[in-house]
């Protein structure tokens, strides 16, 4: 998996403490995070001049033109893989924003 942490001995390693997890003893949690930028296009009034509108464009592909392929991608999608074992999965699980 791309994001795992591995030890000396290629073990796998907890993401939050760095405590050695060993698969098939049940203490080991997978947790998947996907995370995407909203969707919905944006709203644009009938009233508001096409040059303004095209101004915009033009100023948010400026400001991108400095951005990585990687930065930009970043900005859409993401998707993490952690490895947490048992006591940092309950940690976790009950507030997974902090």
């Amino acid at each position: 998996m791309p994001n795992e942490t591995t030890s000396d001995d290629d073990g796998l390693l907890c993401h939050r403490c760095g405590a050695q997890l060993t698969p098939g003893e049940g203490s080991l949690y997978i947790v998947r995070i996907e995370a995407f930028a909203d969707p919905t296009p944006p709203t644009l009034s009938r009233d508001e001049p096409l040059a303004d509108i095209t101004a915009q464009i033009d100023q948010l592909i400026e400001h991108m033109r400095d951005m990585s392929a990687q930065e930009l991608m970043d900005q859409v999608y993401r998707r993490l893989t952690l490895f947490l074992c048992w006591p940092c999965y309950q940690q976790w699980i009950e507030a997974p924003t902090g």
